[in-house]
């Protein structure tokens, strides 16, 4: 047997030679197939820069596949042969726990420093001492038990063998192996907990994203939309309507004579009535696709999906009657005794992305409109017309 460095080029890292035989023609075959598949692997891992990652696993899978059949058939042999169990308890064990561990080492070798250099310095290793070990004391004892020794004489002998040294190496081998195994459950367990782990972290850090992505769309003082998630949900319900045909409505509502109120009553209490008025809105705009948004100062800005101009105008009749039940104190103002809102509407069915700023400006001058005509009213734009002139309601 020869092992030459893992760097050599297009030289096999364990070569074939007559110190390998057992005498065993199917064993001896077995190991000449797996010493190929070895080699294989080794190339693929050290000799192929453009092997892909599944070719490379492709030819771990038929190694140990291979590997896993001559265990089967060596144990056969062994049972059949009527090897004495103590041997075949030695020889079974160190075959499992050497699938177990291959197998770990490949699937968790990443973090490894040099995953490659340390798998096959591990199969180096087991195979010479499979060969050369374990299974030579198998085929010994196989052609004395054939000769007609009993298979405890058999396995006796392999206690008094000349070669000691081998011989308790392998005792000392099989003990490793089974430390082996047990660090490498060990290792599963850990990595399956810190995957767990990652996995708590990762959906956390999610939750905690949406729950950022959520805060980003809110106004701070009102607790409804802000004006950039109106704009998105506005190009979004446009591209929508337009497929399906639909009509999509928006209604601009401003406080009526918000200065004087904040001048008078201060801005402590400017901003609470701002947030009573949102609630009372709220209230009136409560369909789950609607959205009321803020569009900065004293106005607000609703979305109305599948909604026609008649439909709009009815909301917002019972938006700005909403508002006026609040019955806030309004000192100040010369349309009436309390907080009022004017409202501007305008609907249209969107045929172009364009159609949504488009239907924005006409609500915005519907909403100039009601406040020309006296305020505290609604007022519908028209399609057709530079500016709305309609008043539908006076509230």
């Amino acid at each position: 047997m020869t092992i030459p460095p893992p760097d050599a080029p297009e030289r096999d890292v364990f070569v074939w030679d007559a110190t390998l035989i057992t005498g065993l023609a199917e064993v001896d075959a077995q190991h000449h197939r797996l010493v190929d598949l070895f080699n294989a692997l080794n190339r693929a891992l050290f000799h192929s820069a453009t092997l892909s990652a599944s070719a490379q696993q492709a030819a771990f899978d038929e190694l140990l596949a291979y590997a896993h059949r001559h265990f089967e058939d060596e144990e056969q042999l062994m049972r059949d042969a009527g090897v004495d169990p103590r041997h075949r308890g030695l020889h079974e064990r160190l075959h499992r726990e050497f699938v177990a561990q291959v197998r770990s080492m490949w699937d968790t070798r990443g973090p490894l420093r040099q995953p490659a250099e340390t798998l096959m310095g591990f199969l180096t290793a087991w195979l010479g001492l499979h060969i050369l070990g374990v299974d030579q004391s198998m085929a010994r004892q196989i052609r004395a038990i054939r000769a007609g020794a009993a298979p405890a004489d058999a396995y006796a002998r392999e206690e008094q063998h000349p070669d000691r040294g081998m011989a308790n190496l392998l005792r000392m081998m099989g003990q490793l192996y089974h430390v082996l195994a047990e660090r490498n459950r060990d290792l599963q367990q850990a990595n399956a907990t810190l995957e767990q782990r990652v996995r708590e972290r990762t959906a956390e850090l999610e939750a905690a994203n949406r729950r950022l992505e959520a805060f980003s769309r809110i106004d701070g003082l009102l607790g409804i939309a802000n004006r950039g998630y109106f704009e998105q949900r506005l190009r979004e319900e446009v591209a929508r309507h337009a497929r399906q045909g639909r009509p999509l409505a928006v209604v601009i509502f401003d406080v009526d004579h918000f200065k004087r109120y904040n001048d008078h009553d201060g801005h402590q209490a400017g901003d609470a009535c701002l947030q009573a008025v949102a609630r009372a809105l709220r209230s009136e705009i409560y369909r789950e696709p609607d959205l009321l948004a803020r569009c900065g100062g004293e106005e607000m800005v609703a979305l109305l999906v599948d909604t026609d101009a008649v439909g709009a105008r009815r909301v917002a009749e019972r938006a700005v009657a909403a508002v006026r039940a609040l019955a806030l104190p309004h000192a100040d103002s010369p349309t009436a005794p309390v907080v009022t809102v004017s409202a501007g509407v305008a609907a249209l069915v969107p045929l172009a992305p364009e159609d949504g700023p488009h239907l924005v400006q006409l609500a915005d001058a519907a909403l100039y409109a009601a406040k020309r005509a006296g305020r505290n009213r609604v007022v519908v734009g028209h399609l057709d017309e530079a500016a709305p002139v309609q008043a539908i309601s006076n509230t």
